[in-house]
This record gives structure tokens, C-alpha cells and sequence, in this order.
């Protein structure tokens, strides 16, 4: 099978795993009830890892027009639109600097750096994007409270999670799926240091 068709049908097939997590949510934060985890973000930083950042972008940006189509919108785009910023700031740091340095201290340092840009472009999602959006009205005092206690932690936990996930997951299938070498290797790097 030709390189470029492989790589299509498993950028296609991560992007249908993404759209069928996302039909799986969980509360973290019990004082907000409507902030919810999915584990969507897990195939796209999959595949960020294992055939850029461009692909991890790509199958954030699949999973979201794929779930428009399946159920419509009742933000008029602007909970897609948030969803999907928020994912490419956890993915598209991570990949790059993963892409750089094909290794195990790379790819934390990446999620690490994913998790901090998640953080801020979470909160600017959901106060200027989606709380407009579902006309949610709050004072100075809540919405620090919402932030703070809620936004904040909400993030820095899905964060976590989906790192941690996909972590785990690339070490077992980046040789089956991906043709890397196990571990965060870098095959180059590999091969080098095998025949040295």
C-alpha cells in the first residue's frame, strides 16, 4: 500500500475513534457540572506523535466537523469552534516539539507544554466563546470563582489524563500502527546507536 494512503486511512480511522469518545463524557468539578472530560483529545495527540503535528491538528479538526454532522450544533458553531482550539493547544505544542526530538524526554516535555497551553486557551474558549454562547451570565465574583475553582483545575486534570493516556497507549502501538520504534524512539537514532 502506497506510504501516503496508509497514513490517510489511519489519520481517517484515529478521526472516527475521536468522534465516538466524544459521545463518552464525565464530570470532574461537581460545583460545574457542565464541564466534562472527554478522552476525544487521545487519538489526535496519537497521532501527532506519530505522524506530526499537522495529523493531530487534522484529526482534531475531523472529529469536529464529523460530530456537526451527526448532531448539529446548539451553539451555533461556537462549542465546535472552542473544542477545537482547546484540543489544538494540547496537541500542536506536543507534536512539534515531539517532532523535533523523536524521544521519551521530548514527548513529556511536550504534553507538559500542551497542558499550559491548554490552560490558557481553555479559559479564553470558555469565557469569551462558549459561556456567551449558552448565555451564561456571570458577575467579576463568579466568574473568577469559575476559573479559579472550576476552569482551571478542569483543564490541568483533562490535561493530565490525556497525556497519561496517550503515553501509554504510543509505547504499545507506535511499531503495529505507527512504524516507530518503541519507547519514543527515534528510528534514526536507533539505528545509530545499534551499529556505533
Amino acid at each position: 500500500m502506497n506510504k501516503n494512503t496508509n497514513k490517510t486511512i489511519k489519520i481517517s480511522l484515529l478521526s472516527a475513534l475521536a468522534l465516538i469518545l466524544m459521545y463518552f463524557e464525565f464530570p470532574v468539578i461537581p460545583i460545574f457540572p457542565w464541564l466534562k472530560i472527554d478522552l476525544s483529545d487521545v487519538p489526535a495527540l496519537l497521532g501527532a506523535f506519530g505522524f506530526g503535528p499537522l495529523a493531530g491538528v487534522t484529526i482534531e479538526l475531523i472529529k469536529n466537523i464529523l460530530i456537526l454532522l451527526v448532531k448539529g450544533s446548539q451553539t451555533g458553531f461556537v462549542g465546535e469552534l472552542a473544542n477545537f482550539l482547546i484540543g489544538v493547544s494540547l496537541v500542536l505544542p506536543a507534536g512539534i516539539i515531539y517532532k523535533r526530538n523523536k524521544s521519551k524526554k521530548s514527548a513529556i516535555l511536550g504534553m507538559i507544554l500542551g497542558g499550559i497551553f491548554i490552560e490558557i486557551v481553555g479559559v479564553i474558549a470558555n469565557v469569551y466563546m462558549l459561556l456567551p454562547a449558552y448565555g451564561m451570565q456571570m458577575s467579576s465574583g463568579e466568574l473568577l470563582k469559575y476559573v479559579t475553582v472550576g476552569l482551571l483545575p478542569f483543564n490541568g486534570i483533562k490535561a493530565i489524563i490525556v497525556s497519561m493516556l496517550t503515553y501509554i497507549l504510543y509505547k504499545k502501538v507506535s511499531v503495529s500502527i505507527f512504524k516507530a520504534e518503541p519507547n519514543f524512539g527515534s528510528p534514526e537514532k536507533n539505528s545509530k546507536t545499534i551499529t556505533e
